[in-house]
């Protein structure tokens, strides 16, 4: 398996009942395996964290921010993880950005994201305690809670 390091940024979008997005998707090398996970992806040549965040807020979810309204990180960790037979190792940082409400547009999903990401949905805190599905990232319920 090939390994790459990589730099990422995501995004906790919160609407205005502090519920967090989270996209629904997989790996096509494991098919029938699903999580839930925020918008985000990794950094282009030149992009800072937040220019990241921005643009695959954008692709995933139509909503466009400036990068200077997402601030600065509220969150930083390093996830491991595999995707297409590569192992990862991904250093990645995490932005709020707050809307009242918002409708999910998928036209700006590339062709991975078109066959990776099957829906997406919004989710208090407790209802990602309470849940058994796969929710990345670890602690996710606690870091909500904390930038409620």
């Amino acid at each position: 398996m090939t390994h790459v390091d990589r730099r990422a940024a995501r995004v906790l979008l919160l609407d205005g009942q502090d519920r967090v997005l989270l996209m629904h998707g997989g790996d096509p090398a494991r098919p029938g395996e699903r999580w839930w996970f925020t918008p985000g992806g990794g950094l282009n040549e030149g992009e800072t964290h937040a220019e990241a965040a921005a643009r695959e807020l954008f692709e995933e979810t139509g909503l466009r921010v400036d990068p200077a309204q997402l601030g600065e990180s509220v969150h930083h960790e390093v996830a491991e993880f595999s995707y297409r037979n590569r192992s990862y190792r991904q250093d990645q940082h995490f932005f709020v950005h707050r809307v009242p409400r918002w409708e999910v547009s998928t036209a700006g999903y590339d062709a991975d994201e078109q066959e990776t990401i099957t829906e997406s949905r919004w989710w208090t805190a407790a209802e990602i305690e309470a849940s058994t599905e796969q929710l990345f990232p670890d602690r996710l319920a606690d870091l909500v809670r904390k930038v409620a």
